[in-house]
């Protein structure tokens, strides 16, 4: 039964059992102790790694883990109460941390498992960041093409050349096989082969602008892929098995009127061209992103520089047309400057040689006047007086507008007695009313200045012309002429609004209103009285010859004394009133000292006649000087003429008083004889008085006759009372200078 008994397993011995534990626990114990040796090198070393204080408990773990397998070494044995507590501390300490380092890794296993995320997610960034610098670069090589092509394209403004420019750089920037350009035509209905970029094709082949693939180009502002069948590119090299892609941009033609400011319609429909862009055949080359927004951005550069070239074309036609305007208004200013210069060297000869035969009508008329006459005669001699004086009025007044049209003619300021311009107005136009029976009055009013700072002469002038019309045009009735110094109120006018007088201190406005029961005139007529040799509707008016230049000349006048002038007139058969103010400058004091010369000769006073006065006369012209010598010898001076200045330096000594001379001689002129005739008489009271005696009117004369040192001017034609009033005041002063 023995034998029957089961063999149990031989298993080793409890002793050996206990022998393998053993050794098993020592090398469990020194791993144990060994890994956090490994863990405190590598915290030690790792500066990044976030959870160091987890490796510092792991590590506290198995340190315990190791110290309970070490003490269990230990137990295999007898052993003591101390060692079983030892025991037994360990393993609850191994058993706390455990747990603890178990719950640890629950919350940092999803730590752990976020950072892996996002190292993914950072991974994934930074793939799209490299694409996007690709991106960036691509665009940067683009912009650089770009910026090469603008320079290329911009740096001509000849628009053939920044076409055919566009083409060369875009193909060999791209590596195309071939690029075009489609321009309208001037009908607009189709569009023409007008460049291309290998030159293999006939320029000027067309197609119609209303093809769908034109209509879907133009009609987008992008480069559109069209099919390289399509009319508008077959125009590549035959031959070819696989066409590349095709793509196909507008180019705006751009206008002044394109343009726009603000709220301004367009002038004109936009238009466009095509440029179609080709890719190399049988090859596998597509477009790319950036490539289509090169074009696009070539093709409005394109634009843009046609419109700069087309501006620039614009501008160099309208300064090569101003140009030629500026020559033609130079050429026309020179021709106009010679023709006022023969003009006023036509007048100045006329002038002279008009005043000199005027001297001697009017020098003989009045010695036939003191002449035994039978009233027929006298009557004859009388008119040809005022025939004179009115020829010689109208060549002033001839002479004054030239001046005025030119702006020649400048006011001559001075003081003088404005009571006794308007008493001499009246003693000159009363004699004249009185043979129609005019009444003419005259009213000044209180607060008029007696003396005023002005141009005489052109006041006296403007005065008497519109006084003079008032007596042409009055058959019967009455003349009333009235001055006073227009009030703030009255300077602004309703009816003349151009006029805008400025009030002041120092200055005064001069009224003046000349009322005439004459005919009258109707409203529409009356602008046109201030033209020269005006006429009216008036049958009255056209009888009496017009108003001639002498309301031209009084607007002229008034308009350089800063004034106005106009006509009122109720209608024909009413009358009228002529009205004017000009400004006048008030005198610091009254008694400042005259002048050195004297603006009217008076004729009331001095001798009548100057027996055994030795007078030189020296005029050139033998009528003139004869005429002068018979008014001489008529008021008893004893005369000596000569023809020439040398004869006159020659003749002339103390015993003559005075000199008359026409300073426009042959040869030496009067200015120089004046000069001579100084040198010679060194002492005053031994030299002669020397006045010119000229029909020139111009302030040159003038001007140059005080600088020579000369005494006086007097004008052509000169009367018989004129020349006794001249010696008069000759005599008396030594100085008269006659207001030119």
């Amino acid at each position: 039964m023995d034998s029957c008994n089961c063999i149990e397993p031989q298993w080793p011995p409890d002793d050996l059992l206990m022998k393998y534990q053993y050794i098993s626990d020592f090398f469990i114990a020194l791993a144990y102790f060994s890994i956090p040796l490994e863990l405190i090198y590598f915290v030690k070393k790792s500066a990044v790694f976030p959870y160091r204080w987890v490796l510092v408990q792991f590590g506290a773990f198995i340190v315990l883990c190791g110290a309970t397998h070490l003490i269990n070494l230990w137990t295999f044995t007898m052993h003591t109460r101390t060692v079983a507590m030892v025991m037994t501390t360990a393993k609850v300490f191994t058993a706390v941390v455990s747990c603890a380092t178990a719950l640890m890794l629950v919350h940092i296993i999803p730590d752990l498992l976020s950072v892996k995320t996002r190292e993914l997610f950072l991974k994934n960034k930074a793939a799209e960041l490299d694409r996007e610098m690709g991106l960036i670069r691509t665009q940067e090589e683009t912009g650089r093409h770009v910026r090469m092509l603008t320079h290329e394209i911009r740096s001509t403004l000849d628009r053939h050349t920044i076409l055919k420019t566009t083409l060369v750089e875009l193909g060999r920037t791209l590596a195309l096989e071939e690029c075009a350009l489609w321009m309208p035509t001037r009908t607009g209905l189709e569009l023409q082969l007008s460049y291309t970029l290998r030159q293999q094709n006939p320029v000027g082949y067309t197609v119609p602008i209303h093809l769908p693939v034109i209509n879907q180009v133009f009609s987008s502002s992008h480069a559109v892929k069209i099919s390289p069948k399509c009319p508008v590119a077959r125009i590549r090299p035959a031959g070819k098995y696989m066409p590349g892609e095709v793509v196909a941009v507008r180019v705006p033609l751009l206008h002044l009127s394109n343009f726009q400011i603000n709220d301004w319609p367009e002038l004109s429909t936009k238009r466009y061209a095509l440029m179609v862009l080709m890719l190399p055949s049988d090859s596998a080359r597509q477009w790319h992103v950036h490539e289509l927004e090169l074009v696009e951005v070539v093709a409005d550069q394109v634009a843009v520089a046609l419109s700069h070239a087309a501006i620039l074309e614009e501008s160099m036609r309208a300064r090569d047309l101003l140009m030629e305007q500026n020559v033609a208004l130079d050429l026309a200013r020179r021709e106009a400057e010679t023709a006022i210069r023969a003009r006023n060297d036509f007048l100045a000869v006329m002038n002279h040689e008009m005043r000199t035969p005027m001297h001697a009508i009017i020098a003989l008329s009045s010695l036939l006047q003191e002449t035994e006459l039978t009233p027929e005669q006298r009557l004859m001699v009388e008119t040809i007086l005022k025939s004179s004086n009115l020829l010689s009025t109208l060549i002033n007044d001839v002479l004054d507008l030239s001046r005025l049209e030119d702006g020649s003619l400048q006011l001559d300021l001075g003081t003088f007695n404005l009571f006794a311009v308007f008493r001499e107005v009246l003693n000159l136009i009363k004699p004249i009313a009185s043979v129609k029976k005019l009444h003419v009055s005259l009213n000044l009013a209180p607060d008029l200045p007696e003396y005023a700072i002005g141009d005489e002469k052109r006041l006296m002038q403007t005065i008497l012309n519109v006084v003079g019309n008032a007596v042409k045009f009055s058959k019967e009735g009455s003349i009333s002429i009235t001055a006073f110094v227009a009030k703030s109120e009255l300077l602004r006018d309703s009816r003349t609004p151009e006029f805008f007088p400025v009030p002041s201190d120092n200055h005064f406005y001069l009224r003046v209103q000349v009322k005439d029961s004459g005919v009258g005139i109707s409203p529409q007529d009356i602008p046109k009285l201030f033209t020269k040799f005006a006429q009216t509707q008036s049958t009255a008016t056209r009888n009496s010859g017009g108003s001639g230049l002498g309301l031209a000349i009084c607007k002229r006048f008034v308009n350089l004394m800063e004034g106005h002038i106009w006509i009122e007139s109720e209608g024909l058969g009413k009358g009228c009133t002529a009205i004017f103010m000009v400004k006048l400058g008030i005198p610091e004091r009254l008694n400042e000292p005259k002048l050195p010369f004297m603006p009217k000769v008076p004729t009331n006073h001095g001798p009548t006649a100057f027996p055994g006065l030795k007078v030189l006369v020296m005029d050139e012209n033998g009528v003139s000087r004869m005429v002068t010598k018979g008014l001489l010898v008529h008021l008893g001076c004893d005369v000596t003429m000569v023809s020439s200045s040398e004869e006159c330096l020659r003749v002339v000594s103390h015993e003559h008083k005075v000199v008359f001379m026409d300073v426009c001689v042959p040869g030496m002129d009067g200015y120089e004889v004046a000069i001579r005739i100084n040198e010679k008489f060194t002492k005053r009271h031994e030299r002669p008085i020397i006045v010119a005696l000229t029909g020139n009117t111009d302030k040159v004369t003038k001007e140059n006759c005080m600088r020579v040192g000369m005494d006086g001017i007097i004008l052509k034609p000169v009367s018989l009372d004129k020349m006794r009033s001249v010696l008069s005041d000759l005599l008396e002063h030594r100085v008269l200078f006659e207001a030119i």
